[in-house]
């Protein structure tokens, strides 16, 4: 078993991290920063997602856990003193009769951004945004093709299933299953009058769906795809559709998506 950690930095995680190799290696698990089968984030969901970015080549041949040290770990199904059951249970499964862990998959969002400089792709786990920097965003919203909306406000959240729990249930948007390969579209702060009008509410959009949001003035955006910021004056379009590879999470032991909410929302 090859692994990898990567700690929030705080001297909390920084410490657990330590203790975790230690442990690790008496148990005789391989620290590998260029081909971990696991990546194990001790932090936040801040932590997860930069673990997840920092791998994003090798997507498809690596599995996350994430060990909890904040106030709020939704990706997290460790708490930091269980970190030695989590490498006594990773260190097990090669033990003969000893259970395999299941390996879930969510969904992630595929970006084109085309700009007049040139064109560039992202894949998100939680959401994309799009904001101005100094004034209204205005916005042609198409999907499959055809326009749909022209869209004025504050900007647009296109959130995973997974990511429909951050940003966007701030936004009013709904809490999408994972097992459910859709984006949502949340509108942020949009502008309907007798002059312009909005949809109003998220979209959820299946995996075989994509949509296009144009920028339809000169003006200078912020594109955030998680926790990366995208600065830019030259934007001509994004295009948003469920990318067609998935994040691997393993679990070493139940922790269903609802207990997830619940337990993060509602204690």
């Amino acid at each position: 078993m090859r692994y990898y950690v990567l700690d929030r930095g705080d001297q909390l995680s920084v410490d657990l991290s330590e203790s975790f190799h230690k442990m690790a290696s008496e148990q005789g698990l391989q620290l590998d920063a260029e081909s971990p089968d696991i990546v194990v984030s001790i932090g936040g969901d801040g932590t997860m997602l930069h673990a997840f970015h920092t791998f994003i080549d090798r997507i498809p041949s690596i599995a996350f856990v994430g060990v909890h040290t904040g106030h709020l770990g939704f990706y997290a199904d460790w708490k930091a003193d269980e970190i030695p059951e989590l490498i006594r249970m990773m260190s097990s499964h090669k033990d003969e009769g000893m259970l395999k862990p299941r390996i879930v998959r969510y969904p992630l969002v595929d970006l084109e951004i085309r700009k007049k400089s040139g064109t560039s792709s992202y894949i998100c786990l939680n959401e994309f945004t799009l904001k101005s920097v100094d004034g209204t965003v205005v916005a042609q919203v198409d999907i499959n093709d055809h326009l749909f909306e022209m869209f004025r406000g504050d900007g647009i959240c296109v959130s995973t299933p997974s990511g429909s729990t951050a940003y966007n249930k701030s936004l009013g948007g709904a809490m999408i299953h994972p097992s459910i390969e859709a984006l949502q579209i949340s509108e942020i702060a949009s502008i309907n009058n007798r002059v312009f009008r909005t949809m109003g509410s998220a979209l959820v959009l299946p995996k075989h769906h994509h949509c296009d949001i144009y920028s339809r003035k000169e003006q200078n955006l912020l594109l955030t795809v998680d926790h990366i910021n995208l600065p830019m004056d030259d934007l001509i379009s994004v295009r948003c559709q469920v990318a067609a590879q998935k994040i691997s999470f393993v679990r070493y032991r139940p922790f269903p998506f609802w207990n997830r909410v619940r337990n993060a929302f509602l204690g």
